[in-house]
């Protein structure tokens, strides 16, 4: 019984292909196409199965040429689609249809076969004479010729049936897209090792100025193919190519006029912690130090004292509190002209932040809305330089004020620093982490809004200055090596982080969490302050006597 229907199905099997070969035979005897169909990829398909009406003889006329569209619909779709498509669509006699790249149905060649991939360029280069030429000149066409069957040809990078011209951004070419094109072979880890290929140029381009803003929708700024050329891409030590070291002035020249006619321009794929300047190398890890031992302490003086603070309000038993009665001559906290400056600032910092980190971080949910409109107009960059015109500004209304103003200059005397306000600090740090039971007594203006004010100060020269060497940026490369303007950028990104944290950590918690000023320090906008304040070794508080300000 199994006998049988294994006889059976084998019958059913071999019957078809026998019935195929016969017709196949059949079609032969008049037809030369039969022996080429041999050796074609269409060699397993039947000639009825394109060929309608076969079986009539004589053959009627106007029968319709077989459409590759009955098999391949997907691919016929893309390649309607695509620019020979739309050419074709427009009169373009020439634009070029399945038959041409891949020849006649009955001489078809397999696409998946080492001949066929070699021989792409020239298929292409049919059309595109001079580009096949440059391609078969650079490093990847004689890597093709040397058997190197990885190496990319046309259609890795313009796609197959679906190309698109360079300006559409479905294209694989287009602004928004090479990365990713490029990144598929020299981001695999596999290739980079096989045929010793740098294993840092995507990952050191995404963390660069142009990688990111390319993240962020940029459609102008420089890509991999803007500085190492198209299909005339050559190993950066040959003397033709775009990124050997004396071409480079020519090449970032494009966007950076007199870029590295003075200097070097250097290595221009940075990797953090590898491939980067000494400079750069030290600042990274300085701050890398210098914000968790910073922060951390803020985190320690501040949690310490509200536990302590937290503790006494909730379960301590206390008297309860007489009216606070405050007399016409207390001295203000915080001076009206001050509270403007405070209020250019708050705006501006924020917005700074905001804008800024977009850039770093354009994936983030909170970077979305402004990133919407950046494929058309860098509404992120003028936000961010607009926000940098004001807190400049603040700083320099603040200087001018210190120097015409009496009445402010007296009062910004209670900032400077004095030898009391070590003790001062080492007695806080001590009773809030209870290593002492004594409280401290703190001055008015006590060591902890004296070092917020001047790390305010500290950070706003180096945001500043290090801000504007990247804004010159034209300038700077003109004038200075790009390893200063790898340093700004370093510089810029971690003095940011530093700042947005001790603004959450030590300001927020002064102001808003402390519970002797829960929910609102609001002398920022009256200028009276909520927290009491016991007399300290300080100098008192100016009693304002005039309102010019």
């Amino acid at each position: 019984m199994v006998f049988r229907r294994g006889l059976l199905c084998a019958v059913v099997c071999i019957l078809p292909a026998f019935s195929q070969t016969q017709e196949k035979s059949a079609c032969i005897d008049c037809h030369d196409q039969g022996q080429k169909l041999k050796a074609s990829a269409h060699a397993s398909v039947a000639c009825a199965h394109c060929h309608l009406k076969h079986d009539a003889y004589p053959h009627p006329e106007g029968v319709p040429k077989p459409a590759c569209s009955r098999c391949h619909a997907a691919q016929v779709g893309e390649h309607a689609q695509s620019v020979h498509g739309l050419a074709l669509k427009r009169g373009n006699a020439a634009a070029p249809d399945c038959a041409v790249c891949h020849g006649s149905a009955h001489e078809l060649a397999a696409t998946h076969t080492e001949a066929f991939r070699k021989k792409v360029p020239e298929t292409c280069g049919m059309c595109h004479t001079e580009i096949a030429q440059q391609f078969l000149l650079s490093v990847h066409g004689k890597a093709l010729e040397q058997g190197v069957m990885q190496a990319p040809v046309c259609t890795d990078c313009h796609g197959e049936h679906s190309i698109q011209a360079p300006t559409n951004r479905a294209s694989l070419v287009s602004p928004s897209n090479i990365r990713d094109t490029c990144g598929r072979c020299h981001g695999n880890v596999r290739l980079n090792s096989r045929f010793g290929m740098p294993a840092d140029r995507v990952v050191s381009f995404d963390a660069s100025y142009h990688g990111l803003a390319v993240a962020a929708g940029s459609q102008t700024v420089a890509n991999c193919s803007s500085c190492h050329g198209v299909h005339n891409i050559l190993a950066s030590s040959d003397p033709r190519s775009t990124v050997n070291l004396k071409n480079l002035p020519r090449t970032c020249g494009q966007c950076h006029p007199g870029a590295g006619t003075r200097f070097a321009l250097g290595p221009v794929h940075l990797w953090a912690g590898r491939a980067e300047p000494a400079s750069v190398r030290l600042v990274r890890q300085s701050y890398l130090v210098l914000i968790p031992l910073v922060i951390g302490l803020m985190l320690l003086h501040n949690l310490g004292d509200w536990v302590r603070k937290f503790r006494k309000l909730r379960w301590s038993a206390r008297p309860e509190p007489e009216p606070l009665h405050r007399t016409t001559h207390q001295p203000p906290r915080v001076l009206p002209f001050e509270r403007v400056l405070h209020g250019l600032l708050l705006v501006s910092f924020v917005v700074l932040a905001w804008t800024g980190f977009q850039l770093k971080y354009p994936e983030q949910w909170w970077a979305k809305p402004m990133l919407s409109w950046e494929a058309r107009w860098s509404v992120r960059g003028i936000v961010h330089r607009s926000a940098a015109v004001v807190f400049l500004l603040t700083a320099v209304l603040h200087v001018f004020s210190l120097v015409v103003n009496r009445q402010l200059r007296r009062h910004w005397i209670n900032l400077w620093p004095r030898s009391t306000d070590v003790a001062e600090a080492w007695q806080s740090f001590a009773y809030n982490l209870g290593l002492s039971s004594r409280k401290p007594s703190l001055s008015p203006y006590s060591f902890m809004e004296k070092a917020e004010y001047w790390a305010l100060v500290w950070g706003g020269v180096v945001m500043g200055l290090s801000g504007l060497v990247l804004w010159a940026d034209n300038l700077t490369l003109r004038w200075f090596p790009k390893e200063v303007l790898d340093f700004a950028t370093v510089l810029h990104f971690y003095e940011a982080v530093l700042a947005c944290l001790a603004i959450v950590v030590w300001h927020l918690y002064l102001v808003i969490f402390d519970p002797d000023v829960y929910p609102l320090d609001t002398s920022f906008l009256n200028g009276k302050g909520v927290r009491e304040h016991e007399p300290g070794p300080g100098p008192a508080p100016e009693v304002p006597r005039t309102g010019r300000w």
